[in-house]
């Protein structure tokens, strides 16, 4: 376990104490406890296989060698 420094403004403070003494656990053990219920909602970090993403836009109306050639053309 880490030890770590925070400071809790006075109406949060007097919040945790009331709430760990009607749960009668220690001040640390609630912040323990809600700051693993609220990471919960962050999905693990998973390496994505990337994929191309494929579209259907229809069929294509110019040829390779046309498309090149379209690219560089003034507007």
């Amino acid at each position: 376990m880490q030890k770590l420094q925070i400071l809790f403004p006075d109406p949060l403070m007097r919040k945790m104490r009331r709430v760990a003494g009607q749960v009668d656990l220690p001040v640390s053990e609630v912040v323990r406890r809600a700051t693993e219920q609220w990471l919960e909602r962050f999905p693990e970090e998973t390496k994505a296989i990337r994929c191309v993403p494929v579209v259907d836009a229809g069929q294509c109306l110019l040829g390779a060698a046309e498309m090149r050639e379209a690219i560089y053309e003034e507007p």
